[in-house]
């Protein structure tokens, strides 16, 4: 999948060196490793993604797509930059049949066009691939003998020495088998969502404040720390979070514990009541505006966003941002001011947050 310069450019160097770039570009046995641990390596990282959604360009635990599949797996196991799009691999991998195919080797097909999908052959007649349509989608495993994969498949290839290759003098003790066993209904806790799986999650955020007065300001600073675990073996998460909070324009500390649930940890709404010291007073062009809290047991409810993030290892550092609406309202000897008392309830956060996976 995905652009089709790439593919050409690696088809051109094929043809420039004798129809097979495999020779140019040789991933060879490292001097610990036999061949065959080596094709394992690549093998146990696709399994890391066993579960995981499909998204079209994807190259994380979010999503994946078939060949940034096998892209992360190569990368992840041997340290190594391959062709990221199915087109490219077939031109860098030595093409080779059907019947010598090996654990490790390519398989690709033809199915949204010609070499539109490409999979990591498991042994078995099994292969692991980033589906995008069908009864399952996401990482998956699948068998060669499957109608529609026997329909639709367009070759192998060879991107890594076969298992009987001589491999560098060194002692080894393979520490994986050179196969994963290839069951499709396969718990999906190691790809990063399923029971049993924890996340702890750290924020630090400047607040703003005046939105109601449209004088947007400086109005304190937001933490957050939780700890989450999806919901069955779907995309969502839910999880308890501690929010301490400095609110510079009501001169208060506030410090809600709220339930959150989410999708991932792209987007959450999250609610709680909250323990403040302080009075909440707000000073305005017209005088100090003195408030309460008021359906404490309600103290703060709100959604969070993080739109851009950055894989980090073990986890993920995002950019989000969050509004919250703080129950507070205004002394009732207080004349009406819905501008103030909106800017004082509102909280508006931007900042950075940290997503650290535990199991």
């Amino acid at each position: 999948m995905g652009i089709k310069f790439p593919g050409f450019f690696f088809f051109l160097v094929s043809v420039l060196s004798g129809g097979s770039v495999f020779a140019a570009i040789p991933i060879t046995p490292s001097r610990t490793a036999s061949p065959g641990e080596v094709r394992s390596r690549v093998l146990a990282a696709a399994e890391q993604y066993h579960g995981t959604p499909y998204r079209y360009g994807g190259m994380d635990y979010r999503g994946l797509d078939c060949s940034g599949l096998i892209y992360r797996s190569f990368r992840d196991a041997l340290g190594i930059e391959i062709p990221r799009t199915t087109a490219g691999l077939h031109a860098w991998a030595e093409p080779i049949p059907e019947a010598d195919l090996m654990p490790g080797d390519l398989v690709f097909f033809n199915t949204t066009g010609p070499l539109s999908h490409v999979g990591l052959y498991a042994g078995g007649e099994t292969f692991i691939h980033a589906a995008s349509s069908g009864q399952k989608t996401g990482v998956i495993y699948s068998r060669l003998s499957e109608t529609y994969w026997k329909r639709t498949f367009a070759g192998a290839g060879r991107a890594l020495p076969p298992e009987d290759a001589p491999a560098r003098p060194a002692p080894f003790r393979p520490a994986i088998p050179a196969a994963p066993a290839p069951l499709p209904e396969r718990d999906t806790t190691a790809a990063g969502e399923g029971p049993g799986r924890l996340y702890l999650g750290f924020g630090l955020a400047p607040s703003w404040s005046g939105l109601g007065e449209n004088n947007l300001s400086f109005g304190g600073a937001a933490a957050q720390a939780g700890i989450f675990t999806p919901v069955f073996s779907l995309p969502l998460r839910i999880g308890l979070e501690i929010r301490p909070q400095w609110d510079a324009a009501l001169h208060v500390f506030r410090l809600p514990l709220t339930v959150s649930v989410g999708f991932k940890d792209i987007i959450r709404v999250f609610a709680g009541p909250a323990f403040t010291v302080g009075t909440p007073v707000l000073n305005t062009p017209d005088g100090k505006r003195r408030y309460t809290e008021g359906n404490g047991w309600l103290g703060e409810i709100g959604v969070s966003a993080a739109p851009v993030s950055f894989e980090l290892p073990g986890g993920a550092l995002a950019v989000y941002g969050e509004i919250a609406w703080q129950s507070y309202v205004k002394d009732p000897s207080m004349e009406n001011n819905w501008q103030a008392d909106v800017g004082a309830a509102l909280r508006v956060s931007t900042g950075l947050r940290y997503v650290l996976k535990l199991r």
